[in-house]
Order: C-alpha cells, then structure tokens, then sequence
C-alpha cells in the first residue's frame, strides 16, 4: 500500500504496525501473497475482502476471513440417493491384508522347503549370491563344476516352476 509521500508500506499483522518498505520488497510481498490468496479463494477457504487483502499474511488458519472446510475425515456426507458416507469409508488401503499376508508366508515356507529337499546346498548358494559372486566363483566354493552346478540351477529352476507356478 501506497501512503501520501509515495513511500510502499506493508502491514504487519503480528505487530499491527506499518513497515515502510523499497518498491521491489513491496512487490514480491503482494505478488506472493496474492498468489496464496487466490489459490486459497479458488479452494472456497478464503473469503477475505478486496478491501482488507492489504491483512493477508497467508496464516489463513488464524484469519477472521477464513472459511472452514471440511477438515475432518470423519464428516459425514449425503449422497444423491440419501445415503450418508464419510471421507475415510472412499480411501483405499493399499496394504495387503492379513489374510493374504499369512497365506504368502506359508507358501513361501512351502517353498523353501521344497528347496532345501531338492537342493539342500540353496541356502549356501543365496547368501554367496548375495556377497556378489560369480555363478564360477559360487561353484569353486561348492567345490563341483560350473556347468555342472547351472544345470542343477536349472533343473530345480523347472521342477519348482511346476509346483509353484505363480511364483516364476
């Protein structure tokens, strides 16, 4: 805001005081503060005055302008068919549940099972797998041939691919 001897002047609400201010100041103040008010406007929580923007400090939640929305999860609304809903009942969970949790464990313990039976060497092979080794350095350590030790791979690979097909 302008005063009489063209100097720019904003208000600071927190000290109900005027602050004279340079012109660029002044005009970064407005065009930050208008920008949050008009997106606050558009989102029907604002309802501040054009005669009172010069109050805008963009602390919407302690102004006398703001319109209070729906802040609640737990508020009710009527649909057109007169049946009541919350917002929370239209969120999606997107964790699994428990159910299938559980059900993924037990087939994962089958799983495993079912490999430690046909290659009872796996575990050793994972966690060698798992410092980085190659598949010549993992066979070296089991101390068989490479081909020898892809083949196995492989055999188990088919055999486990046909019980449990989800799963490859």
């Amino acid at each position: 805001m302008k005063s009489s001897d063209n100097q720019y002047r904003i208000y600071i609400k927190s000290t109900r005081e005027w602050m004279a201010v340079p012109e660029e100041v002044y005009r970064e103040h407005v065009r930050h503060y208008d920008t949050f008010r008009k997106r606050q406007q558009s989102r029907g929580e604002c309802a501040c005055p054009k005669s009172r923007f010069w109050l805008c400090d963009g602390d919407c939640l302690t102004c006398e302008f703001h319109c209070a929305s729906m802040d609640s999860l737990d508020y009710t609304i009527e649909s057109n068919d007169g049946d009541t809903y919350s917002p929370i009942d239209q969120l999606s969970d997107p964790s699994p549940s428990i159910e299938s949790v559980v059900c993924d464990k037990v087939e994962l313990d089958w799983l495993f099972a079912r490999l430690n039976e046909l290659m009872p060497e796996a575990i050793e092979i994972g966690k060698l797998r798992q410092q980085g080794l190659s598949d010549s350095a993992i066979a070296d350590a089991l101390g068989i041939k490479r081909t020898t030790f892809l083949s196995r791979l492989k055999k188990v690979k088919a055999l486990l691919a046909d019980e449990y097909p989800d799963f490859f």
